[in-house]
């Protein structure tokens, strides 16, 4: 049974089997003091809801009303109930949904109809800057978990009706909203057609977080194997709203702070949200930093065992004297230093992310320097490769949005050095050079693009001269008027 029927005494055996077993549910019968026949009964769910709420806006009203239809959701919703955004209903899923959502169900006398209110009010943690996104100046607030409260800080930055706003349901059980966002008359119609249709193919039980939907909205296989981003992730309104200004989309779930964007382009993996708050001088060195330090905490280690390996002559003589004879005391060949050291690193640094705040960064810096001393003096591990593991372990937390592809490429190419030299780096770097050069974001080439996009690539141009979108990303190209 899925509608409701004309027996109000059926509705409620219905609806108490379907929450059965939920100790939360509530069920109460309010009767009308001026009609006998006017019998209600409130559904909801106990600590979703805000009590005065429901006590002040709907309770008190059904209780007092006198002659109005009580039969009608019409007359209950205008002419009785104070409650905001009223919705009626004769579907059981849809009062199912509402309920476990935090709203309140009304069922009408008749049994044919209900309506529901929204009354939500169960805690929601405050607006804070992300950890993992801080800033030394710009805004401080961050996403959280409510997607309404989400929707607002995004809605407070675009005070037009450009702003549109589709929320979809998805998973079977959890029924987990999912808001797509994108401005009007900005994005690509293509790009928003082919994600909304991706979105109604996903058919799982629940979604209770955006990777989820992230990794299930990828098509091409080459975006499924790669260890690269595809889709962007920030917790933070202003990036998002840059974004959408760029003629991206972005997706909100309920319950999960990270929103996604798309398109997604390469570049963006060295952009920080700083840069816009900061002159173009200082965010385009910080850019060519990042670079730099992807392609050393990427190349590092397994240039390393090619030179120790057999290009000797790329070393000055004393230096290639002093490693000689460190590698006589050592019993382990080079490439399985710079592995195990390596793993040790990512052991210290995960280990510090994931104690205490206060006690993690202490931990990783002092069992750094102490296991590192410790395996030089026992004679484990020369001296050199802690030098380099350090060196890879820093510049790759310079790019955090390249942890997953540092990590593959990293090893990757360790391997191949460790087993054909120079030739091997050579040959894997050109292999992820290639493989980057085919990634693609929703149709969108990661890799190129016209002359006109660099302006806020490696480097930042001053505002004055971002006057065009992306032609990848938007047909409206133009941002700025001409200035005075």
């Amino acid at each position: 049974m899925d509608t409701l029927t004309g027996c109000a005494e059926n509705n409620v055996i219905e609806l108490r089997r379907r929450f059965e077993r939920d100790g939360t549910f509530i069920l109460r019968t309010v009767r009308n003091i001026h009609d006998a026949k006017a019998v209600f009964h409130l559904a909801y769910c106990g600590g979703m809801i805000d009590n005065a709420v429901v006590n002040e806006y709907i309770i008190g009203p059904l209780v007092n009303s006198e002659a109005v239809d009580h039969s009608r959701p019409s007359a209950v919703a205008e002419e009785v109930l104070l409650g905001h955004f009223p919705q009626s209903t004769h579907s059981f899923a849809e009062i199912e949904e509402s309920v476990a959502s935090g709203d309140t169900a009304v069922l009408l006398p008749g049994g044919l109809e209900a309506v529901i209110f929204s009354t939500q009010g169960f805690p929601i943690r405050g607006i804070a800057e992300p950890q993992g996104e801080r800033v030394l100046s710009g805004p401080r607030e961050g996403f959280g978990e409510t997607l309404l409260n989400n929707l607002t800080m995004l809605h407070r930055r675009f005070r037009n009706g450009d702003l549109k706003i589709e929320i979809k349901p998805i998973g079977r059980r959890t029924r987990t909203r999912v808001a797509v966002c994108y401005l009007e008359g900005v994005v690509k119609p293509e790009l928003l057609a082919e994600i909304l249709e991706r979105l109604d193919t996903i058919d799982i039980d629940g979604v209770l977080d955006t990777q989820a939907i992230c990794e299930l909205i990828h098509r091409p296989p080459l975006s499924r194997r790669t260890p690269f981003r595809v889709v962007g992730v920030t917790e933070r309104p202003d990036i998002v709203a840059g974004k959408l200004l760029e003629g991206r989309i972005a997706l909100m779930a309920d319950g999960s702070p990270a929103v996604l964007t798309l398109p997604y382009l390469f570049t963006e993996n060295f952009q920080a949200n700083e840069d816009y708050y900061v002159g173009p001088v200082h965010a385009s060195f910080a850019r060519w930093l990042r670079a730099a330090a992807f392609f050393i905490t990427v190349v590092t280690p397994a240039f390393y065992i090619c030179v120790v390996s057999g290009q000797y002559e790329i070393l000055p003589g004393p230096m290639l004297l002093n490693m000689a004879s460190e590698f006589q005391n050592t019993p382990f060949p080079a490439a399985f230093e710079a592995v195990f050291m390596l793993i040790v690193f990512d052991i210290l640094r995960e280990t510090g992310m994931r104690m205490q705040l206060g006690g993690g960064q202490a931990l990783s810096i002092v069992g750094a320097l102490i296991i590192g001393q410790a395996a030089v003096e026992a004679r484990i591990v020369s001296p050199q490769i802690i030098i380099v593991a350090a060196l890879t372990g820093i510049t790759g937390i310079l790019v955090p949005k390249l942890d997953e592809a540092c990590l593959v490429l990293r090893f990757l190419l360790l391997f191949c050095a460790s087993l054909f030299g120079l030739f091997g780096l050579s040959a894997g770097v050109a292999v992820a050079v290639v493989h980057m050069q085919r990634l693609q974001s929703f149709g969108v080439k990661q890799l190129g693009g016209p002359l006109s996009e660099q302006k806020d690539a490696l480097v930042r141009a001053p505002y004055w001269a971002l006057n065009t979108r992306p032609p990848r990303l938007s047909r409206n190209r133009k941002r700025l008027g001409r200035l005075r």
